[in-house]
């Protein structure tokens, strides 16, 4: 997937984890995601490019001009199974959305969980992400009746898995 002109996706590192934690508080009240339940309240979210250094986590962020506008990672699904990864914490300033940013951030971060090893990657959303569903459903993803894993974020109602086939 190619990129506008003057944008790339990079992995994070500590000089982005201020913006990045800003794009996140920034997007989740925007659909109403803020209160007990979801990511926006996990500790990580001040420190991403520490939490995604363990090993098989990975997070990317979409930069232009010099600015982080997103990111997205992914890791190992707490409460699962090795062999499964969760897509973690994608989320775009409005300036960033139908650039064809989010079909390149989740062909990279799908990319990164193959080369990890996992063979399905989750992810948990929310009624109201509309654009959002189109892409997971768009790259592959089909949605599931309920949740997997232990990952804290009651407050999601959409859950999506994706079978990895292993390059």
């Amino acid at each position: 997937m190619t990129l506008p002109a003057g944008c790339a996706l990079r992995p994070i590192t500590a000089e982005d984890d201020v913006a990045m934690a800003t794009v996140i508080r920034t997007v989740m009240p925007e659909f109403g995601a803020c209160g007990d339940g979801f990511a926006i309240n996990d500790p990580e979210v001040d420190w991403m490019s520490r939490a995604y250094a363990a090993p098989r986590h990975a997070y990317f962020v979409l930069v232009r001009d010099g600015r982080v506008l997103g990111g997205a990672g992914v890791a190992p699904l707490a409460g699962a199974d090795a062999g499964t990864c969760e897509l973690r914490k994608m989320y775009f300033l409005p300036e960033a959305r139908g650039l064809g940013a989010g079909a390149a951030m989740m062909a990279r971060c799908l990319d990164a969980a193959r080369a990890f090893g996992f063979r399905q990657c989750y992810l948990e959303t929310l009624t109201g992400m509309d654009a959002a569903m189109r892409l997971y459903e768009r790259s592959g993803f089909r949605r599931i009746a309920s949740s997997m894993g232990a990952t804290g974020h009651g407050g999601c109602n959409r859950f999506y898995l994706l079978e990895l086939a292993l390059a």
